[in-house]
């Protein structure tokens, strides 16, 4: 192995020889750890040391590294305290995650370090909205981001690589080729020789490094960096290595050829860089002693700590207060006069006030700048705020939702714009294991709005047409918002945008241009969890949300000797069950009203609920009306079969006979 120094001091040359040699004797004490039955796994980077401390040596503390969970080398080279790392790894809370995840499965905002989930994927399209906050802000810094030969293979790659490319983001895109993804050989992954000639289809520049060489991966790293800063651009690194542990240690290697363990083991990063340094007369036996020494014996002393600290003591206050950032409403009432507007004008308004009122709130979306969207809510805005503002989007859901998070991560806002609800599917992944797990994970905040054009009515067939709230309810972290009227869906948008945690807020497409309401000019806000009461009546309880309130209200007028409480729910998480709960033991008998499918909606989780809070005051069975269990199909006819509205007089009718 050539080591080319080239400008590099001998300080500089020994300091990187501490960095790397202290992942490795910490390493080494982990195995035996593992051995004892102290660390419960462990995913080894023994091999791999050069390139993680490479990377993060040649970025300032600064800047922004995405790990994967065989880069130690970043964290110690950040110089994070080692008990603090101990203490993580063993479930502690002086760790970073209070024990709720373990290994590298973590950030922290005070070094910089944005750690990994182990979808792999997103956390490359975290460091496009990183890095897009950075370049928003002229702030002349770039963003590296670790992903292994395996993830390459992900959808989020691709789309990671495309968003950083159109958007010319300073995106170093690192790829550690071990060799193998888990068991699986490279030549069961990928057909390409070279991960690095992917860069090509991406117009990106992309080099080929040895990974094992870390004078060669810092001083060229150091020579990028400079490049990026002065004409903002990604790059494409491909560090060939390899990785001399099993995946985690229970795997173990005999699956790899002793040959190949053999040739990379002569290939070791850590010894051949001492024996460069001895032989060039930089490091002496006594120095390389006197700093073995010195690095165990710091690693001997943070772990004691951590071994003395108490184990964690669960309450469920502690878990489930930490599920959302906390955030106190700031309830903001207008004081101007009032136009009567379409929902559609509604959140075109709230989404141009809020833009106004956060100068750090960015627009993502397929064809939301000049174009305005596919419902023109966001036409005229690329001229008020600028493209950097309101940014058309690749079609690639996911890595857009992920840069969302990124750009929270790095003082930003971020709204995304589906085009249509059903495609949110293409996304689901970083939005319910990525925004939503965050704040509870690491105490990171995913300050996204997602905005959901949903629902029926409009003949759009099965992939333009569901309204799809449930798939997010049942995950713990996220806020569902699904107003029916205009004056709440400009309210209950600005607070959304307001509040820091991960919102994904439903527009029924039907609703844009057919409800008018009297709405105030001014910025307002609204509470999230908070049910309104449209009607009052002491017979039945309806509950309802979305196009469902203006079908209620239609069957209440063609029927009003109905006396009926009609809770127009507005938001599904948080849910307003104290108005729910109140309504029922008034009134004894309760419908719920839904338009997505009954299996699995949330009216049957409502139901429950109120089954376990109201059982002795109900007088009727709690009934569901809800569309068919079936996809939503295009034709008018069948879709108004599908749609619950056909049916809800009669099942209303039949529980008031009870």
């Amino acid at each position: 192995m050539i080591f080319y120094r080239q400008n590099l001091t001998d300080s500089q040359l020994l300091d990187l020889y501490k960095k790397i040699l202290k992942p490795r004797l910490i390493e080494e004490k982990m195995l035996i750890l593992i051995r004892q039955g102290k660390v419960s796994k462990w995913f080894s980077g023994i091999g791999q040391e050069a390139i993680a401390v490479g990377v993060t040596a040649a970025l300032d503390e600064s800047e922004y590294v995405l790990p994967m969970h065989r880069n130690l080398g970043v964290f110690t080279t950040r110089n994070i305290p080692l008990y603090r790392l101990f203490s993580q790894w063993q479930g502690k809370a002086n760790g970073f995650t209070k024990g709720r995840d373990r290994s590298f499965h973590f950030g922290t905002q005070e070094y910089n370090i944005i750690g990994m989930i182990s979808h792999l994927g997103p956390q490359l399209g975290i460091a496009d909205g990183i890095a897009l906050a950075d370049k928003l802000q002229d702030n002349k810094k770039v963003t590296a981001v670790f992903t292994g030969e395996g993830a390459t293979s992900e959808g989020d790659f691709h789309e990671a690589l495309n968003i950083a490319a159109v958007w010319k983001l300073p995106v170093m895109f690192i790829i550690e080729n071990n060799g193998y993804g888990l068991s699986t050989p490279t030549n069961e992954q990928y057909l390409c020789e070279n991960l690095a000639d992917k860069g090509i289809g991406y117009g990106i520049e992309s080099y080929i490094i040895d990974g094992n060489n870390i004078v060669e991966v810092y001083n060229k790293l150091t020579q990028l960096k400079a490049e990026m800063i002065e004409n903002p651009h990604p790059v494409l690194l491909e560090f060939k290595t390899f990785r001399m542990r099993g995946h985690e240690e229970a795997s173990g290697t005999k699956y790899v050829p002793k040959e190949l363990m053999d040739e990379w083991a002569a290939k070791d990063p850590v010894a051949n860089y001492r024996t460069y340094l001895t032989e060039a007369g930089i490091l002496t036996a006594e120095f390389d002693e006197a700093l073995h020494s010195e690095i165990k014996q710091e690693i001997d002393e943070n772990l004691a700590i951590a071994n003395a600290e108490l184990e964690i003591v669960p309450t469920y206050s502690g878990e489930l207060d930490d599920v959302y950032k906390p955030y106190q409403h700031e309830e903001i009432n207008p004081s101007s006069s009032s136009e009567n507007i379409r929902f559609i004008d509604a959140i075109r308004n709230g989404l141009n006030q809020s833009m106004q009122r956060h100068k750090n709130l960015v627009i993502m979306g397929q064809d939301i700048a000049e174009y305005g969207g596919a419902f023109k809510i966001t036409d005229g805005f690329v001229e008020l705020y600028g493209k950097g503002r309101v940014r058309n989007t690749p079609i690639c859901e996911s890595a857009v939702v992920s840069a969302g998070m990124g750009l929270s991560i790095n003082g930003y806002k971020a709204i995304v714009e589906m085009q249509f609800a059903d495609f949110v599917s293409t996304g689901f992944n970083p939005i319910v294991n990525l925004l939503a797990k965050s704040h509870y994970r690491w105490g990171e905040n995913a300050d996204v709005v997602v905005r959901m054009p949903c629902g029926g009515g409009t003949q759009a067939g099965p992939f333009h047409s569901q309204t799809n709230e449930a798939w997010f309810t049942k995950t713990p972290g996220l806020k569902v918002v699904y107003p029916a009227f205009p004056y709440d869906a400009k309210g209950l948008l600005n607070t959304s945008i307001n509040d820091p945690n991960p919102v994904l807020f439903f527009e029924h497409k039907q609703l844009y241009r057919s409800v008018y309401q009297d709405v105030p000019e001014d910025y307002y806000t609204i509470p999230l969890g908070k049910a309104a009461l449209l009607k009052e009546g002491s017979a039945v309880t309806i509950i309802a949300f979305g196009a469902p309130v203006h079908w209620a209200l239609q069957t209440l007028a063609q029927n009003p000797e109905i006396q009926a409480d009609l809770i127009d729910l507005r938001t599904l998480q948080p849910l307003d069950t104290e108005a729910i709960f109140a309504s029922v033991k008034k009134t004894g008998k309760v419908i719920i009203y839904q338009e997505d499918t009954l299996f699995g909606g949330i009216a049957s989780d409502i139901s429950a609920l109120i089954m376990e809070e109201c059982f002795e005051y109900l007088d009727a069975p709690v009934k569901r009306v809800a569309s068919l269990d079936s996809p939503i199909p295009f034709t008018k006819a069948l879709e108004d079969q599908f749609l619950p509205k056909n049916r809800f007089e009669e099942v209303l009718l039949e529980l008031l006979q009870y």
